[in-house]
């Protein structure tokens, strides 16, 4: 009883935690994804408890992709492709004697790579979930993955060949060893045979787009974030108005964006299912180039989620975009896998883009090489 007594009174008092939030009263919000123009895409699923939005977002954008040209509904493995980019992560920190950045995240447009790499799988051919496992973790994987290759800088010991063979057994213990074939239409195909005869996608056909001062605009640059790991600089860089208008004119044309960002703001609401620039931030007759950049600059706008944008409505406020999504808040409203953006959210928070060369035809004519 006096341990119990002490003990209570020894208790560290948590202060109530409190924080600005938006208060959404009184505009005029989405409430159903039915009130949106939409393309097809496939249902939401969950990322689990892993930092993976890259490759669920880029491979949902490739999915509705492969139902536009080839008007086939089909499910791809995201943990074929996250499998062969966690080995590429290790390639490139091991070639570069540890000085490569190796965590979960990546960009959405790894998907490209890897399928033209490695090829990619039907989702049920590989899960990379384990017997009775529901949601996917990848913790304990990266973090043994991390301790392993912590361990080789220490050593000083690069051999590549051996090395991967030792992520590749880490990664065949926490996700499963990945298919060497698939059966399709009762054809055995690997998967690079699968992506290149049955998927039948063209991955030059795709673009990829930024817009921040830093760099010139009208012309390539490196999309400068710890995510891009390998250094991409392939990212064609463009004014606000042009980012605003390849949104808008690819939406009301048919076509779906993969989309990556800042998704840890103060008017964004998994309960409301919104995502909004608060006038107390910013007013949204100044959000412009030098406020994106500024925030950019300061780290107040970070690259932490990427989504599938697949729709798109307006009203009284201004244009709305339908996102899907396969992080954990958008399971916490009604329309479970999506979030409402506002155009504001988009021209402040967004920072990248990955779509179909011909939804912008117009504007690659402005990009002379």
């Amino acid at each position: 009883k006096i341990k119990k007594s002490c003990d209570e009174f020894n208790k560290k008092k948590e202060k109530e935690r409190k924080a600005f939030r938006m208060d959404f009263t009184g505009y005029e919000l989405p409430t159903s994804i039915d009130q949106f123009k939409k393309v097809w895409y496939n249902e939401p699923i969950s990322q689990g408890w892993t930092g993976t939005c890259w490759c669920f977002s880029g491979t949902s954008f490739f999915e509705s992709e492969i139902y536009r040209i080839h008007k086939k509904k089909i499910k791809i493995s995201e943990m074929f492709t996250v499998y062969w980019e966690y080995v590429e992560k290790a390639r490139r920190f091991i070639n570069e004697r540890g000085d490569s950045y190796f965590s979960e995240g990546s960009q959405m447009n790894a998907v490209r790579r890897i399928w033209e790499k490695y090829g990619c799988v039907p989702a049920e051919a590989y899960t990379g979930l384990l017997h009775g496992q529901q949601f996917h973790d990848h913790h304990i994987l990266i973090q043994e993955m991390e301790s392993y290759l912590k361990s080789l800088k220490a050593a000083n010991a690069w051999n590549e060949e051996q090395a991967l063979s030792t992520i590749k057994s880490i990664l065949n213990h926490y996700l499963g060893t990945p298919p060497e074939f698939v059966e399709v239409d009762g054809k055995k195909l690997t998967p690079l045979q699968y992506f290149q005869n049955y998927v039948k996608l063209n991955m030059d056909d795709y673009v990829d787009f930024m817009s921040l001062k830093q760099e010139p605009y009208n012309d390539k640059a490196i999309y400068d974030v710890p995510d891009n790991w390998w250094k991409c600089d392939n990212y064609y860089n463009i004014n606000l108005d042009d980012f605003m208008e390849v949104v808008k004119r690819a939406a009301k044309n048919g076509y779906s964006i993969a989309i990556g960002g800042d998704v840890s703001e103060t008017g964004y609401s998994s309960m409301s299912e919104v995502a909004m620039v608060p006038s107390y931030d910013i007013p949204s007759e100044y959000i412009d180039e030098i406020a994106r950049q500024f925030r950019f600059s300061n780290h107040t706008t970070t690259d932490d989620h990427g989504i599938h944008l697949v729709g798109y409505m307006e009203n009284k406020e201004g244009t709305w975009f339908l996102i899907k999504d396969s992080g954990s808040g958008s399971h916490d409203g009604k329309n479970e896998g999506f979030y409402f953006y506002h155009e504001n959210y988009l021209k402040l928070k967004i920072m990248n883009l990955m779509l179909h060369k011909d939804a912008v035809k117009w504007l690659l004519e402005k990009f002379k090489n």
